[in-house]
């Protein structure tokens, strides 16, 4: 089969074995470096990846996709504005809420918290929150009874367990010809529910959407509408339809404005690693010069005979740049193959060095998430593949540059 000058000869010099051993090993050590540096990228991005989907199923197990509220009062036609969201394709729940921020006691302990008021029987087509309870259920928050279910470490704070009294101060008042009184109610404690969100553990109690309302002073209103929606990922648009199609009297978010910040900050995490591991990848490739430089200095009688049998230095150039990009293209390829496998069983083998060596990386008393996912992201794959090979394609230009430029009798004088 017909194959260019260059690329024979340089398929040749890169099988070929080597009269320096040391080049052979450091030819061998620039794959290794960069086989590691890729597996290393694919696994770590894989990990953020997973802890990034891990953190937002929990987030978005409490809060919604998208609310609907009033501005600045409560929203009195909840059912006309859950009725026009629900018509929109893409919504596939709907449920009031309202919240407010409370005082809540036992004996001698005292702890804030928001309080949310929900309908047990809406609630899941909005949350997983039903899904999470430790003990108790989201059926017993019936209106009337004043019942509570609070989060675990909400709980532990107060040192409340379920069928335990608790009371709730309200941020509104009483007056009397005794003066201004706090309100006071007695609820008991029905549940405890274990999102796995310290701030949603420690911090939220959940009652009955019309037990909240009377307490709150707040009628037949609500504090606002939540939506679950068919792709979460398409809140900005949903909302802004949502919002034209309601009119201009009601405000909605979604959730990507609510967290925002949070997961801004998870994606300019993902960005800083991916920068410094593909530093350590381009340290790895770059080892590709040194190699070059060597072969070169191998190959300098072998470069003078090409010349004067015809070779061009533009042939000599694209030998020794075959020779380099091979030797990265070998590097990225067994890192990726190495990458991919790493990451599609790292719930499987941090397990096994835990077990193994006896040590713990996320212990679960300090860490929720005492497991870590993984998921892996098909483009990031090719993404970092391409870097890879790119760096280590630079990383030829210098030698074989170089290489073009032997002058034939030089090289020969001393052969």
């Amino acid at each position: 089969m017909f194959r260019p000058l260059a690329l024979s000869i340089g398929l040749r010099y890169t099988r070929a074995k080597r009269r320096n051993h040391f080049i052979s090993f450091i030819s061998s050590i620039s794959i290794a470096g960069i086989a590691l540096g890729v597996a290393a990228l694919i696994t770590v991005l894989s990990v953020m990846n997973g802890f990034e989907q891990e953190l937002r199923s929990r987030i978005l197990g409490m809060t919604a996709h998208a609310t609907i509220s009033g501005y600045r009062e409560p929203l009195a036609d909840w059912e006309q504005a859950a009725h026009l969201a629900g018509k929109h394709p893409e919504v596939i729940g709907v449920a009031p809420y309202v919240q407010n921020e409370v005082m809540l006691t036992k004996g001698s302990k005292v702890s804030g918290a928001v309080v949310k008021g929900i309908r047990p029987d809406l609630e899941p087509a909005v949350s997983t929150v039903g899904e999470h309870m430790n003990t108790g259920s989201l059926d017993e928050l019936e209106p009337g009874t004043y019942n509570i279910v609070l989060g675990s470490e909400l709980a532990a704070n107060l040192g409340a367990h379920v069928g335990d009294q608790i009371t709730m101060v309200t941020p509104q008042a009483n007056f009397s010809p005794a003066g201004v009184l706090p309100r006071l109610r007695r609820f008991r404690v029905t549940g405890i529910f274990e999102i796995g969100m310290y701030e949603y553990d420690r911090g939220v109690a959940l009652v009955n959407l019309q037990d909240a309302a009377k307490l709150f002073k707040m009628g037949e209103g609500v504090t606002g509408v939540r939506l679950k929606l068919a792709d979460m990922f398409q809140a900005p648009r949903i909302s802004r339809e949502l919002a034209q199609q309601l009119g201009g009297n009601l405000r909605v978010e979604d959730w990507t404005r609510q967290h925002a910040n949070f997961f801004r900050a998870v994606q300019t995490e993902k960005r800083v690693m991916f920068i410094i591991l593909t530093l350590i990848v381009a340290v790895a490739a770059f080892n590709i010069v040194s190699t070059l430089v060597m072969v070169v200095t191998d190959k300098r009688a072998d470069i003078a005979i090409l010349r004067t049998l015809g070779a061009t230095p533009g042939t000599i150039l694209r030998i020794f740049m075959i020779q380099g990009a091979l030797i990265g293209l070998f590097g990225t390829v067994l890192g990726i193959v190495s990458g991919v496998a790493l990451a599609l069983n790292v719930e499987t083998i941090v397990p096994a060095i835990e077990k193994t060596f006896g040590v713990q990386f996320m212990p679960a008393d300090i860490y929720y998430i005492s497991d870590l996912p993984s998921k892996l992201n098909w483009p990031d794959v090719w993404h970092i593949g391409g870097v890879a090979f790119l760096l280590s394609f630079v990383a030829t230009l210098y030698p074989a540059w170089r290489a073009s430029r032997t002058q034939p009798a030089e090289a020969l004088r001393y052969e």
